[in-house]
């Protein structure tokens, strides 16, 4: 009797982890129209603070000294808030608090001050942005009530805090940008990473499915005609070794070897044409071949038996004889399994113990189908079998982990090779 020990089934998914992508330095054009536009503001305020102290009353040269001295100071301090641009990006927070404290002297230092408050708002950190408000704020008081303050005759506004509120106001609109620029950034930035992780899965996906497809294709290959061919050489080996056989079974065993080189190509056909796709090869008219299930074991018992094989079928606690329906309700795809299974252990047999009598034993217990073939190995007999590839049992483990179940093969302590599967009935 073959032994059935409980199946533990098991199936870990596979994560891949995906690599965040860099986020992208902005094109040299779209740096320099930040530059250009902060230059043009610049000298339009500028503008403004000559027109602003020309109107100013000035009886004395001194006064006329002083004042040239207030617009040459205020055109330097803007040249410098403007060189400090480039760095806004290292230092955001710094540039964004001395550009705003040079405004506090030189109106023309508010353009750069601008461009500095939107690109620290980019990052929408309330934090610094509140900071730089505040000393906004200071600078427009100390320009309007010290430095304004300072030159004699010069209209004043009604008070200071009408400059401070346009100056907020226009630090607001500052920040606002900022953040519409920072939240749309991110959004490309995010939209960019998912295509890139998109196209990355699509290609693993592809890569997986070429992967499988290729494995699907050896094993149907190889569960095919490693049987047909097992049974040529088989009969090949025959006609080699044995000189005493009479001129009609030296026919007959040809015949055989005949029959199955030609039942190998038909299943060859049978297969490229279920792996290609009836529109391809161009028989949409014909249905595709039936692939074998457990239906067909009486035939492939038959033909085993007549290959010289000694079969022992066990089903059920009773060892009662097989019939169709035995596979009342099992699944298709469980049930071509189960066949390839079977076809691959007789394969085996006959490699590596042939003339060796096989048992097999079919079983339907609670929701598992379960199987195995038991049969001695030989050493002295082993050379007379074709060599074998390796990926016979493979392929079965493939095949039982696609369908849920799983497989076990061994030698036993007394010398007989035993392979087991527990596939689900449905």
């Amino acid at each position: 009797m073959i032994p059935w020990p409980p199946p533990t089934l098991t199936d870990e998914p596979r994560i891949i982890p995906v690599p965040a992508s860099n986020n992208q330095r902005l094109a040299p054009w779209s740096r320099i129209w930040r530059y250009l536009a902060s230059i043009a503001t610049a000298i339009v305020f500028l503008a403004l603070v000559i027109a602003d102290y020309s109107s100013a009353s000035s009886d004395s040269h001194l006064a006329e000294a002083t004042l040239g001295g207030l617009i040459l100071l205020d055109l330097v301090l803007g040249v410098v808030a403007l060189c400090l641009l480039p760095l806004r990006r290292r230092r955001p927070l710094l540039i964004a608090v001395v550009t705003a404290a040079l405004s506090s002297v030189s109106a023309s230092a508010l353009a750069a001050a601008i461009w500095a408050a939107i690109s620290i708002s980019t990052q929408r950190r309330w934090g610094g942005v509140v900071v730089v408000g505040g000393i906004w704020a200071v600078a427009t008081f100390v320009y309007e009530t010290i430095v304004r303050a300072s030159v004699s005759g010069i209209a004043m506004y009604p008070a200071p805090w009408v400059s401070i509120a346009v100056a907020i106001a226009i630090y607001a609109i500052s920040v606002a940008t900022g953040f519409y620029i920072g939240a749309r950034r991110d959004l490309l930035i995010s939209l960019r990473e998912r295509a890139e992780n998109a196209e990355r899965e699509q290609t693993l996906r592809d890569e997986s499915a070429r992967g499988a497809e290729r494995t699907r294709i050896a094993r149907e290959m190889h569960d095919v005609l490693a049987h047909r061919i097992s049974l040529v050489a088989l009969h090949a080996g025959a006609l080699t070794f044995r000189t005493d056989l009479t001129r009609e079974e030296t026919a007959q065993a040809a015949g055989i070897i005949q029959d199955n080189a030609h039942l190998a190509l038909s299943e060859l056909r049978e297969v490229l044409g279920v792996l290609r796709g009836r529109k391809e090869t161009g028989d949409s008219g014909h249905p595709e071949p039936a692939q074998p299930t457990l239906a067909d074991l009486p035939a492939l018992l038959t033909e085993a038996r007549e290959a010289g094989t000694t079969i022992t079928l066990q089903t059920g606690a009773s060892g009662s004889a097989w019939s169709d329906a035995t596979t009342e309700g099992l699944s298709k795809t469980v049930s071509r399994t189960a066949y390839r299974t079977v076809q691959e252990a007789f394969t085996n047999a006959r490699k590596h113990a042939p003339g060796q009598p096989v048992t097999l034993r079919i079983e339907h217990s609670g929701d598992l189908l379960t199987l195995g073939v038991r049969n001695p190995i030989d050493p002295r007999e082993h050379a007379a079998g074709p060599p074998g590839s390796g990926v016979g049992l493979i392929g079965l483990q493939e095949r039982a982990d696609l369908v849920g179940g799983r497989i076990r093969y061994s030698i036993e302590p007394d010398g007989f090779f035993l392979l087991q599967a527990w596939l689900p009935w449905t």
